[in-house]
């Protein structure tokens, strides 16, 4: 599933349309992805509308164009981005397609677990609004960090790190990655970390989050050597810093994986 940075690296394909006035559309109104939404009144609304910004918050994007519209796009597992020419035709799993005279917007999604929203107003929509604050905000603190922890106490901390009410754009590989770096146990409940271990896990969250934007938003490059992503996927990956096997299980329903020495 798409995480923090792969999700602001596929924002950033429908940047080259910013400015252009949306000239047709297609969309497979059938699809669940579409679910809450009228298709065909959207659909005459984002006609001949102008995509104007966009901004990515989590695994949520949300691109802003004129007539006072705001069209939220959540990827799901499977779901992205794309740009093709002018001329192309949707295929299968092509749920929502916008043309330009010089392009054409794509966001595919074969699982369908994606979404889209699309909302017209002054003001943006309370699915936008009401998110959590950015990991790399100044309002993502120590304390309200703190605070989420406690009312999750009981939770494993690598199942609390994976909810997005708290830790918006975390996801599996970002949480094993935090954890080795905080030398957390994934299992460690989220309400035995005293203050101290809290403060190295919230910094370790930022570094983390910092680190993906730089190394993968750009060009969706894997991060450099040293970074336990580099190790996690494989059954034979050893710890970046001590050489040893790493351990493997499922906690919470997800594959979680971490080195026996740095956490033990």
């Amino acid at each position: 599933m798409p995480e923090l940075a792969e999700v602001e690296y596929y924002r950033r394909r429908w940047d080259c349309a910013l400015g252009q006035r949306i000239s047709a559309v297609a969309a497979h109104a059938e699809k669940r992805v579409f679910r809450s939404i009228s298709t065909r009144r959207w659909t005459e609304l984002l006609r001949g509308s102008i995509l104007h910004s966009s901004e990515a918050r989590g695994k949520l994007m949300l691109f802003r164009l004129s007539n006072k519209l705001w069209l939220g796009l959540h990827l799901g597992m499977t779901g992205e981005l794309r740009v093709e020419r002018p001329d192309f035709k949707p295929a299968k799993h092509d749920h929502l397609v916008l043309y330009q005279n010089a392009r054409t917007l794509v966001f595919s999604d074969p699982r369908l677990f994606g979404r889209i929203r699309i909302h017209q107003g002054e003001v943006a929509p309370a699915w936008w609004s009401s998110l959590p604050p950015s990991l790399l905000s100044k309002e993502f603190t120590p304390a309200r960090m703190a605070g989420f922890l406690h009312r999750h106490r009981r939770l494993p901390i690598k199942a609390t790190l994976l909810l997005q009410s708290g830790f918006p754009g975390v996801g599996n590989w970002m949480a094993d990655e935090i954890l080795w770096r905080a030398r957390v146990h994934p299992r460690t409940l989220s309400g035995a970390l005293e203050e101290d271990r809290q403060r190295i896990l919230w910094r370790a969250i930022r570094l983390v989050a910092r680190g993906a934007m730089k190394h993968i938003s750009p060009d969706f490059s894997d991060p450099p050597r040293g970074w336990f992503f580099n190790e996690r996927w494989g059954n034979g990956g050893k710890c970046p810093v001590h050489g040893v096997a790493l351990a493997r299980d499922s906690i919470s329903g997800r594959t979680t994986v971490w080195c026996s020495r740095c956490q033990p």
